[in-house]
């Protein structure tokens, strides 16, 4: 990896930190450049705006989310299997991404409409690479339903950042089991 493109990541780690504490609209220019040790307009350089460092956030994470969702379920040995793998990698994401989780949900209207249409397309993809699997799994299933499971699930794995009292390891166990099961599926032996 390229020094800019670490840079830029770091930036972008420590946007999303501030912003999941303090709010897209609480977090100065400024204050991004202190928390990053450079000059807030030195920001300019990497990054056109606050907005533009948000949209890059999202969308980003969107699409690392679609992904390795593809990637996991390419790798699994059928459509149990890619369900479960679908579960352990966004239980993953949730535990070692929280600010982004965060960020999502409570800043997605300062979201640029251009990058928020991006991100609403490539969630749409996500949740229909689940459901797909799903009705996999369970021929039984209608799209609508599917759809509606797989929103349930991350919406019980994505509490994490608000509720993740527990350790990692422990929360990660108790995740998997609770989407799991909201999917009406348990772990293969």
């Amino acid at each position: 990896m390229s020094r800019p493109t670490d840079r830029r990541s770091q930036i972008l780690a420590t946007a999303a930190e501030l912003f999941a504490s303090r709010g897209f609209h609480g977090v100065s220019v400024a204050d991004l450049g202190a928390a990053c040790g450079i000059s807030g307009p030195a920001l300019y350089k990497h990054f056109p705006s606050k907005q533009a460092m948000l949209a890059e956030m999202l969308v980003s994470i969107s699409e690392e989310l679609l992904r390795v969702g593809r990637d996991r379920v390419a790798a699994a040995g059928g459509p149990a299997a890619a369900v479960e793998a679908l579960v352990d990698w966004h239980v993953d994401f949730a535990l070692r991404h929280r600010p982004l989780i965060v960020v999502q949900d409570r800043d997605w209207e300062s979201l640029p409409a251009e990058a928020r249409e991006r991100v609403r397309r490539l969630q749409r993809e996500y949740v229909d690479l689940w459901a797909d699997q799903l009705r996999l799994a369970d021929p039984g299933l209608d799209r609508p339903t599917a759809r509606a499971m797989a929103h349930a699930a991350f919406g019980l794995i994505n509490s994490t950042p608000h509720s993740g009292l527990l350790p990692d390891e422990q929360m990660r166990g108790v995740l998997t089991r609770m989407a799991l099961g909201a999917l009406g599926r348990r772990r293969r032996p």
